[in-house]
């Protein structure tokens, strides 16, 4: 199943739907079943994913729609199944995006393995998506200028 990566802001308005279940918790974060999205306009298009556990954990997460050109997430029948999803606009897709402290222009994020929540349930997964090959989970989001050079004198 294709799944939308587009961005509706109204999602994350009201405090009711800004929880996310999250059964299986995130890689590498199994204890953490609870997370809640916390959107603040000035700080557009990344959000904040407030992960709940033995302790807290903060992510930044982006949805891609928009932002990233030609990122069509297909899931896996089976997921979508698990997912409850009944058509593919339920799926609201969010990717972890990594910040290096010192050098935010180096910002990428994790195309590969996206948290995929049904919109109707606020249940979520990440997984791992069917087309993952063509993809990276390091992908950049901001366009290195020596890469642009070399891509012009090409």
């Amino acid at each position: 199943m294709k799944v939308l990566p587009v961005f509706y802001p109204t999602d994350f308005d009201a405090p009711p739907a800004n929880e996310l279940i999250l059964p299986q918790g995130l890689i590498g974060f199994a204890a953490h079943k609870r997370a809640e999205l916390l959107y603040m306009p000035d700080n557009l298009p990344f959000l904040w994913m407030k992960l709940h556990g033995p302790e807290t954990i903060h992510f930044i997460v982006i949805e891609p729609g928009g932002i990233i050109p030609g990122y069509e997430p297909e899931v896996f029948e089976e997921d979508a199944i698990q997912l409850d999803l009944r058509d593919p606009s339920e799926a609201m897709i969010l990717n972890i995006v990594t910040l290096q402290r010192q050098q935010p222009v180096e910002a990428t994020v994790n195309l590969i393995g996206p948290l995929v929540v049904n919109r109707r349930t606020r249940i979520g997964r990440q997984l791992v998506i069917s087309n993952y090959s063509r993809f990276s989970a390091h992908h950049s989001l901001v366009e290195k200028p020596q890469a642009a050079t070399v891509a012009r004198s090409a």
